[in-house]
């Protein structure tokens, strides 16, 4: 059986009295774009340094796709790349020189660079001092450069922090054209839009404690039961959804298409729409959202 990229096992962190995480335990399976959600000062960040052996962990255990990065950092890491933070380079020096030492250092394909420098929209200011760098260019770079080492697994913490609306949206569809490629993601993050938007599994984190780690469709599943699509096609979307086992009461309304369905039905909506050639634009809960849900799960005490 193939090990996960991520399994993560009552992890635990302790500074003298101050408790940073507490018995974090996850999975991140092959394929998933999985959300790491939650305030600011939950432990996400410190979390991820564990996740990566930048620092020992007090309890618990890290696998990354079956190797402990405590026990030998370069077998862990040999499939994984990421950025905890804000991802650093020489100011001094242009992207492009940027990403050749790292690819000379790190070992990795610097015959990629062009490559890379167009998928993350830098080709043009490939020359160019990083000094001169927005932070929404920064974080692309960081991008560029960990996808250098070809990685079977890509750790983010909080890519669109700080950018503009602009710059948010084109790292969110970076983010998808990356897992549409076969990398799995686990991001890190506070927003919860971003969640919504890209990630099929997630965990909620406050206090250092998860407080829900599963699919985010079941999550909210929690709503009222009825799901709003918006598709390519909604009258064939609709033809679809009334075969697909566990949906019911399927409606076209206003050019959506409305329906019942339990958890694992609605997951499923997305798998069976791809295969039939018709694009989702949107597929919501119509009662309660994910922040309602998240306020509920982390201001309620919810285990």
């Amino acid at each position: 059986m193939t090990a996960a990229p991520l399994d993560v096992r009552a992890l635990r962190k302790t500074y003298g009295e101050l408790v940073a995480v507490d018995d974090v335990t996850l999975s991140v399976a092959a394929g998933d774009v999985y959300g790491y959600l939650g305030p600011n000062g939950a432990g996400k960040t410190t979390s991820l340094r564990m996740m990566l052996g930048l620092i020992r962990p007090t309890g618990g255990e890290v696998r990354l796709f079956g190797q402990d990065p405590n026990a030998d950092p370069v077998a862990a890491l040999a499939g994984v790349a990421g950025f905890v933070e804000e991802p650093a380079f020489y100011p001094y020096l242009s992207g492009r020189r940027n990403l050749e030492m790292m690819a000379t250092l790190d070992g990795g394909d610097g015959g990629r660079i062009d490559e890379l420098l167009h998928v993350v929209d830098l080709a043009h200011r490939a020359g160019d001092r990083v000094r001169g760098y927005s932070h929404g260019m920064r974080q692309r770079l960081g991008i560029a450069a960990a996808l250098l080492r070809s990685p079977r697994l890509l750790l983010l913490d909080e890519p669109t922090t700080g950018l503009d609306p602009a710059g948010m949206r084109d790292m969110r569809g970076m983010v998808k054209r990356l897992a549409g490629e076969g990398i799995t993601i686990l991001l890190s993050t506070h927003l919860m839009s971003e969640v919504e938007q890209l990630c099929n599994r997630l965990a909620i984190i406050q206090l250092g404690r998860i407080r829900y780690e599963g699919t985010l469709a079941e999550l909210l599943a929690r709503s009222d039961g009825r799901y709003r699509l918006e598709a390519t096609d909604p009258g064939r979307a609709a033809d679809v959804c009334r075969v697909i086992a566990g949906i019911t009461d399927v409606t076209l309304q206003d050019g959506s298409v409305w329906f019942a369905a339990d958890a694992d039905a609605a997951a499923s909506v997305s798998v069976h729409l791809a295969e039939a050639g018709i694009g989702v634009r949107a597929l919501v809960p119509s009662g309660r959202g994910l922040e309602e849900l998240f306020f509920e799960i982390t201001e309620g005490g919810e285990e």
